[in-house]
């Protein structure tokens, strides 16, 4: 009799990034996919009803990020690993997902030679992640938390934020996505420009668009609540 297969659930909000790790997945002999989401809240109701032992994750969900799920399923006591798997680099949310729960994170660009082997390292207990991240933390554990500035520097609300300024989304806007007063959306903007050394509210968001299209892509990009 056969062992029993690990079971892992995908969630990301591209089909064909569902399938493709699917297709790859189940055909390994010992891990297969129990089930697929494309929101946090399809992910959680999945996360309850099957428990897998690995959950992969991608940051940009539908009306949500990834961290919020990481949250979720850490608040809720769930002990699924959890493997991030995303676009964003990183030198900045590699270390935001491990605070917040994950077990890993791995790029997608490396996703064609190094999937298996990041599911079967997190399976076993290990943490994932790129050697240069790798070599990063371990700087920050023996000479201390590095300095930190520009958007770095930002909370993981404050980077949501930043990133919806950049999608040319209005204040009052942005309070109606996040459940938050527009006086609380104001203070945030308040606190990012000051942070980012910005002189005024259209610097602020000239600097967000900018990051948004071009910076994102190349070692910053947002993120969720607190």
């Amino acid at each position: 009799m056969s062992a029993r297969c690990a079971q892992i659930l995908v969630v990301d909000d591209h089909p064909l990034i569902r399938e493709g790790l699917r297709v790859r997945i189940d055909a390994q002999p010992d891990i297969e996919v129990c089930g697929e989401a494309a929101t946090v809240d399809e992910g959680m109701a999945l996360i309850r009803a099957k428990e897998p032992e690995l959950i992969i994750l991608d940051l940009a969900l539908i009306k949500s990020h990834g961290l919020e799920l990481i949250k979720r399923v850490r608040a809720e006591g769930f002990k699924s690993k959890i493997l991030v798997v995303s676009a964003y680099p990183d030198s900045l949310f590699a270390e935001r997902a491990l605070r917040a729960g994950a077990d890993g994170y791995i790029n997608k660009q490396a996703l064609q030679s190094h999937m298996v082997e990041a599911i079967r390292a997190v399976l076993r207990g290990e943490r994932y992640l790129s050697s240069a991240m790798s070599q990063r933390l371990m700087a920050q554990a023996i000479e201390g938390k590095m300095e930190r500035s520009g958007v770095v520097a930002l909370s993981d609300r404050e980077l949501q934020i930043f990133e919806l300024i950049g999608q040319g989304h209005s204040t009052s806007e942005i309070a109606k996505v996040l459940h938050l007063s527009v006086h609380t959306i104001e203070t945030y903007r308040e606190n990012i420009r000051r942070k980012l050394g910005l002189r005024n509210g259209t610097e602020l968001m000239l600097r967000a668009v900018q990051w948004q299209h071009y910076e994102g892509e190349e070692g910053e990009a947002a993120a969720v609540p607190d």
